[in-house]
């Protein structure tokens, strides 16, 4: 069984930073994408970054220049640096992964609390 679990969440002030980080343990296969998505209080779930296990990383547009997705695929772990923090970064962050294989299937961490506020 393939597990997510998110840290690094927290309370940032307008242009402070925060670094997230998920570790996936269990059977991964070795092709993926993993990354972050977000929800904001009555708003859809919405892409933040991924990156793939070549290292190929997507943005949203409201965070590019901001926001830089790594990854460690020997110890199964991927962050999300968050600088320049805006209050309409606040949402629950949610890690991702998706098997890049036919039949290959998704799984989501239980979320991390970003609050930015002054």
């Amino acid at each position: 069984q393939v597990q997510l679990v998110e840290s690094g969440g927290g309370l940032a002030q307008p242009g402070g930073s925060l670094r997230l980080s998920c570790a996936a343990s269990g059977s991964i296969f070795s092709i993926n994408t993993m990354g972050w998505y977000r929800q904001a209080p009555g708003k859809q779930r919405e892409l933040v970054a991924t990156i793939t296990s070549g290292g190929s990383t997507n943005y949203a547009d409201s965070v590019k220049g901001r926001f830089t997705c790594s990854r460690d695929n020997a110890k199964k772990l991927v962050y999300l640096q968050m600088n320049s923090l805006k209050p309409e970064d606040t949402a629950v962050y949610y890690c991702n992964l998706k098997e890049v294989r036919l039949g290959g299937r998704g799984y989501w961490g239980q979320g991390t609390q970003v609050t930015v506020s002054s």
